[in-house]
């Protein structure tokens, strides 16, 4: 994906993440529902990425087609994706699939950060099952099979307790993997899982230990701050000199002596 399209992809996510967290597997599987009926109708795939066309009315032509199939999150969804420009018509679809698997993911982060760790290993689990298996391969990319069939199969690779967006994100890589191999858009789900895993941990540098009640403080501030219980990850580098760096996700908070130095020396270099 363009670097344009991605930072759409981005700004897309912060605009939608109530919207995504709240529609739970139900959203994930309409919109991977709607993302086959676009991949299907190359008319439909054209008309909604025309650049040349206003974005309203590729808006307008997604609320025709899919207001009366889909439930109104999920017409929200694909209205914001249409209202957007994407580099290629396959960036649309690949957006849109990513969208489907962060509500499946978001489902899953309803148990926190024990839900996302779950759904990763489930899906990396079926991905060793499949991997040891050369008739398990075949089987699950064979064409000449009903689509549901091969479906039905990864099904029943899964665990008995399979987390449900586990079993959505298996079944739409094996039904609809989109040119590429089940086993690739697995890991690829999972990646995104082990992503979103990291908006639960802060990963902490300091330039001297912290004592238990000082990392206890700490914890209680950041899941208060960021309205979740974070797990901590602690280092300590002596090159911070004094203070504290922390980073959750792609958020930092850098408070030590040797970002303030480095802060200076570019002002005075400048």
């Amino acid at each position: 994906m363009s670097q344009a399209s991605r930072d759409s992809l981005a700004q897309l996510h912060t605009e939608l993440k109530a919207t995504l967290s709240a529609g739970g597997v139900e959203l994930g599987a309409e919109l991977f529902a709607a993302l086959k009926v676009i991949d299907e109708n190359g008319a439909l795939r054209r008309s909604i990425t025309d650049p040349t066309v206003e974005a309203n009315r590729r808006q307008e032509l997604i609320r025709k087609i899919f207001a009366n199939k889909v439930s109104a999150n999920a017409v929200t969804v694909l209205q914001n994706l249409a209202g957007v420009r994407w580099t290629t018509e396959r960036e649309f679809g690949d957006a849109l699939e990513e969208m489907a698997a962060t509500t499946a993911i978001y489902s899953a982060e309803q148990g926190g950060l024990a839900g996302l760790k779950t759904l990763t290993q489930q899906l990396l689990e079926f991905n060793r099952v499949v991997e040891a298996s050369h008739e398990l391969q075949r089987a699950l990319t064979d064409h000449q099979a009903p689509v549901s069939s091969r479906g039905d199969l990864a099904d029943n690779l899964m665990s008995a307790n399979a987390l449900n967006s586990a079993k959505l994100l298996v079944r739409q890589a094996v039904e609809n993997p989109r040119g590429v191999k089940p086993v690739d858009l697995v890991r690829r789900f999972a990646d995104l899982s082990a992503q979103q895993q990291r908006q639960w941990i802060a990963d902490v540098t300091v330039a001297r230990p912290l004592q238990q009640a000082q990392l206890d403080r700490l914890a209680g501030s950041l899941s208060s701050t960021f309205g979740r219980q974070l797990q901590l990850n602690v280092h300590t580098d002596p090159q911070l000199i004094g203070g504290i760096r922390i980073q959750v996700g792609d958020e930092v908070i850098d408070s030590s002596v040797a970002s303030r130095l480095n802060d200076l020396n570019t002002k005075l270099a400048g």
